[in-house]
């Protein structure tokens, strides 16, 4: 057996998608391209999926065995309004079966225009793909649910956007890529025997315990829900901002997808937008939470036939569930909050405390991940306003908190390390490595990947990694990359 032969045999793929109904995906082939070139790909991940390293796959050169590729169809609310969408650059291999047993799509993104493209060229560029490599896996490091990267590859072709760029393809593993808007594509285009094809498979694929419930629809609407708190509730603890939360790049996995205009907070501020495209601020930092809600409303709403034959009575059933989003959410935001402040014990008013020391950051411009990083590392004096009498009353309010509490200082600290991350991927820093990546000097890139890998080992080494940018103040703008 030749060496070549060895690496296919990694190969482990199903094609469970396509036993769906032929409304939700269209099977083609990517596009190949003529000089591709392998810029970056994530061993520990291949080791995990026991997938091969194969540039010629990544590429779309090669149809690695047991694939039968697809485009997967699926609408959406893009800012609010409801609009045909699907993966207009993407093309599905397969799912690749783990030796535990896990299932994990595996898709190529930039790899060709499909019937879904509306006029786009399906081709991705250089910079976007690295940012969505570099985002992710910071995600997947700060324990947060996640798509992962595994392979980036430079395709030796120029795409045209406001200028010309360098062409590449993204490998993103998944779950699963079934959206909010797969939902919504079944009810505005199939009828109710495709909806109820497509809710079966996802609670099959990912929510198997619940297959033998009594209202098994009403159940998934429960699951993706507490899904959903879960993920936005530890978006808001790390600062993470979507940049845009349209119900397509919402998965019923509960995973984080769609990595565009997103970035990290620096100075703290509920307002704090990113995207070029988010004109008024529909998905700013403090909006999270409730267009997560407002999307988890437009799935109910798709589930409706299947909940109960009478629709004010399903309307009804779906409505407590969606009202239950806020208390999940909460109670895991306020779980996280105790622990970035150290506090074992519960108090009634830990949120005000909290709330407080964020009011006190937005007034004074403190940066959200070092502020809780400075008192993490007892250096209150290192944030900004900490000078203020109203700075100093907080700190003695939490001071006087944390001693009602039997857990020492060193607990304390330990808990607070594993909650509050030394480094995030700060824009400059993404920034200065794609601009590297431009003239082929990927170094900058790998160390940055390097530190990010372990957000909370709070070592040497991340500390220059942890300042903030020296350029002038200026208004930080992200892109959606298509």
């Amino acid at each position: 057996m030749s060496k070549n032969e060895k690496k296919e045999d990694k190969w482990n793929l199903d094609n469970s998608y396509t036993k769906l109904p032929a409304l939700f995906y269209t099977k083609q082939h990517p596009q190949p391209t003529k000089d591709a070139e392998l810029v970056i790909f994530n061993e520990p991940l291949a080791t995990k999926l026991q997938l091969p390293k194969q540039p010629e796959v990544f590429s779309g050169q090669k149809i690695p065995r047991g694939s039968e590729p697809l485009a997967q169809a699926y609408a959406g609310h893009q800012f609010g309004h409801f609009t045909m969408l699907g993966d207009g650059r993407a093309i599905l291999l397969g799912e690749q079966l783990t030796p535990s047993g896990e299932r994990f799509d595996i898709q190529l993104k930039g790899s060709g225009r499909t019937p879904y493209s509306r006029g786009g060229d399906g081709r991705a560029a250089l910079g976007p793909m690295l940012r969505e490599y570099i985002i992710s896996e910071a995600m997947h490091a700060l324990g947060i649910p996640t798509t992962r990267s595994l392979a980036v590859i430079k395709t030796g072709e120029t795409v045209v956007r406001e200028k010309q760029l360098q062409g590449a393809i993204l490998t993103r593993i998944a779950t699963s890529h079934i959206r909010v808007g797969t939902f919504e594509y079944a009810a505005y285009f199939g009828d109710t025997e495709e909806i109820k094809k497509l809710a079966d498979y996802t609670i099959c694929r990912h929510y198997p315990t619940i297959s033998n419930d009594k209202n098994k629809y009403v159940n998934l609407l429960r699951e993706v829900i507490k899904k959903q708190a879960v993920l936005i509730s530890k978006w808001q603890l790390v600062g993470f901002i979507h940049g845009v939360m349209n119900t397509d790049n919402m998965a019923i996995s509960g995973e984080t997808i769609d990595y565009g205009p997103c970035a990290f907070m620096d100075t703290y501020n509920p307002n704090t937008v990113f995207s070029s495209v988010d004109h008024q601020s529909r998905y700013a930092y403090g909006n999270q939470p409730k267009i997560a809600a407002w999307n988890l409303v437009r799935f109910a709403g798709t589930l409706l036939p299947l909940i109960h034959g009478h629709v004010d009575e399903a309307a009804t059933l779906a409505s407590k569930e969606v009202k239950e989003f806020w208390r999940i959410y909460d109670h895991h935001l306020l779980h996280g909050i105790r622990k970035k402040l150290g506090l074992f014990n519960e108090e009634i008013k830990d949120e005000e405390l909290f709330e407080e020391l964020l009011e006190l950051m937005r007034k004074f411009q403190a940066d959200y991940t070092n502020t809780f990083r400075f008192l993490t590392l007892n250096q209150y004096e290192s944030i900004e306003g900490a000078e203020s009498d109203e700075f100093t009353q907080w700190y003695e309010k939490w001071q006087a908190r944390l001693s009602r509490q039997s857990q020492s200082s060193d607990d304390v600290l330990q808990l607070m390390k594993k909650s509050n991350p030394a480094i995030i991927p700060r824009n400059h820093r993404v920034e200065e490595a794609l601009a590297a990546a431009e003239v082929e000097d990927y170094s900058v890139m790998e160390k940055l990947l390097h530190v990010l890998a372990n957000p909370y080992a709070y070592i040497t080494e991340q500390e220059e990694y942890a300042t903030l940018t020296n350029a002038p103040a200026c208004r930080y703008q992200t892109f959606c990359g298509t």
